[in-house]
C-alpha cells in the first residue's frame, strides 16, 4: 500500500509538473502572439506593414518556430512569432540583407520583391540582387533602397556574390561595369576593387547621383555604414555636402575608375558578354553589370492643369531661402515628408497625400511628423488629390 501510495505521488507530481509547464507554455505563446498581434495592427495603422523591397516570406506550413530567424535579424521588429508560426511585422522596415533566409534551420523563408499590394513595379531579384536576366545586378534605390545605408549594404553584398559566380573565361574589357554613382555604385566600386575585380563606374551626372539633388541642409543619413576600403562610418546626422566629400576622398584614394557625365543609353549582351554603351559612343565590354541609378532622375508630374507654372518645383534645394509662404508639398514617401519638414519652420505648409496612410517613410521621419501635427506646424490632408493649379490657389479632392 505503501509503496502504491508513493507511486500515486510520483506520478501525481510528474503529472502536476508536465500541467504547469504545458500550462505555462501555452500561456506564454499566447501572451506573446497577443504582443506580436498588437505590433501587426499598429506597424498597419503606421504603414509599415507592407514592404517596399527585398523582403522575407514566411512557409507558415514548414516554419518550426524555432526563432533563428528573429535572432538572425540585426533590425527590430521584423519578424515575429504569433500563433506557434513566424510572422511579418514591419515589413517596409526591412533592409533586405537575408540574415532571416540563412538562419532558418528548415528553409522556410524565401525572399522576394513585391507584393500584390505594393512594390510589384520594382525590378526582380534574387536573394543574391541579381536580376532574370543572369549577370546583371540590381542594388539601391532602383531595388527599393532609398536609405543610403542600406543602399551602400545592397551595393556590397551584390558585388560579393557575383564575385563568388564570376566567369574570367569570358573576353570582356571589365569584370563588372557599375551604372549610377551614388550610395549603392560607390560602395559596389570599392568592393570590386577589394576584390580585386576590374570594375568600371559610370554616372549620367556627377558623383553622388541622387544625393545632389537634395536639400543643402538636408539630413541625409542617421545611422552608421560600413565601406569597403575605408571603415566605419559614423557621421550620423549630416548634410549632403560632408557626405559627398566623403564620397570624393575614397573614390580618389583608391583609385576608382569613374566617368562622370556618361549616361548610359543601351546594355546589350552576346555570348554571356555585355556591351554598355554611353551616350557619348563609347562601348565597354563587361562580364557583369551592376545597375545602381536611382528612381529620381525624372519626377513623376501629376498631369494636371497648371503643372508648368513657375510656382511648381520637383526638387527643394535651399529651403532655408523660402520664407512666409503658403506651400502645398504633394507626396508620400520620404522626400515629400522631410521637404514639408523643412520649410514648416519659415512657412504654413500643407502636406497632401492621395493614400490613407504614409506607408513608405522613415520611423525617424514618421515621429518628426507625428510632432509636427500635434505642435501645429504641420497640416496633413491624407485620401486628397491635387486636380489643377491656379494662380492663388490648388485644387484638392478627396479619394
Amino acid at each position: 500500500m505503501d509503496q502504491l501510495l508513493t507511486n500515486l505521488l510520483v506520478y501525481g507530481s510528474v503529472t502536476l509538473f508536465i500541467l504547469v509547464t504545458v500550462g505555462y507554455y501555452l500561456f506564454k505563446q499566447s501572451r506573446d502572439s497577443r504582443i506580436v498581434n498588437d505590433k501587426i495592427v499598429l506597424a498597419k495603422q503606421m504603414g509599415l506593414y507592407e514592404p517596399v523591397t527585398l523582403h522575407p516570406v514566411i512557409d507558415v506550413n514548414s516554419c518550426i518556430k524555432s526563432g533563428a530567424c528573429i535572432k538572425a535579424c540585426p533590425e527590430k521588429d521584423i519578424i515575429g512569432i504569433s500563433n506557434g508560426k513566424a510572422t511579418i511585422i514591419n515589413a517596409s522596415r526591412c533592409i533586405g540583407h537575408g540574415a532571416c533566409f540563412h538562419a532558418c534551420p528548415v528553409q522556410a523563408i524565401s525572399l522576394c520583391i513585391g507584393t500584390e499590394k505594393r512594390g510589384v513595379d520594382l525590378p526582380h531579384v534574387d536573394a543574391s540582387f541579381e536580376s532574370n536576366v543572369r549577370g546583371i545586378y540590381i542594388a539601391g534605390e532602383m531595388g527599393g533602397m532609398g536609405l543610403i545605408r542600406n543602399s551602400v549594404e545592397q551595393g556590397k553584398q551584390a558585388v560579393e556574390n557575383l564575385s563568388r559566380k564570376l566567369d574570367r573565361g569570358l573576353k570582356a574589357d571589365f569584370d563588372l561595369v557599375i551604372v549610377g554613382a551614388g550610395p549603392a555604385g560607390i560602395a559596389a566600386s570599392l568592393m570590386a576593387r577589394k576584390n580585386k575585380l576590374k570594375a568600371l563606374l559610370l554616372e549620367q551626372d556627377s558623383l553622388g547621383g541622387t544625393i545632389l539633388t537634395y536639400p543643402r541642409a538636408k539630413i541625409v543619413m542617421t545611422s552608421a555604414m560600413d565601406l569597403p576600403l575605408y571603415g566605419k562610418v559614423k557621421l550620423h546626422e549630416t548634410n549632403k555636402m560632408v557626405l559627398l566629400d566623403l564620397w570624393k576622398e575614397v573614390i580618389s584614394t583608391n583609385g576608382i575608375d569613374l566617368r562622370e557625365k556618361s549616361k548610359v543609353v543601351s546594355i546589350t549582351q552576346d555570348k554571356g558578354v555585355f556591351a554598355v554603351k554611353t551616350i557619348h559612343g563609347e562601348t565597354f565590354l563587361t562580364r557583369n553589370v551592376l545597375l545602381a541609378i536611382g528612381r529620381r532622375g525624372s519626377p513623376r508630374k501629376l498631369g494636371v492643369p497648371g503643372e508648368e507654372s513657375s510656382k511648381v518645383a520637383y526638387k527643394l534645394m535651399e529651403p532655408e531661402t523660402i520664407q512666409n509662404n503658403k506651400i502645398l508639398v504633394v507626396g508620400g514617401g520620404d522626400s515629400a515628408i522631410e521637404s514639408a519638414l523643412l520649410l514648416a519652420n519659415e512657412n504654413q505648409v500643407t502636406l497632401s497625400y492621395r493614400g490613407d496612410a504614409f506607408s513608405r517613410i522613415k520611423a525617424k521621419n514618421s515621429e518628426l511628423l507625428q510632432d509636427a501635427q500635434k505642435n501645429g506646424t504641420l497640416k496633413v490632408i491624407l485620401s486628397s488629390q491635387v486636380t489643377a493649379i491656379e494662380e492663388h490657389q490648388v485644387t484638392l479632392v478627396n479619394l
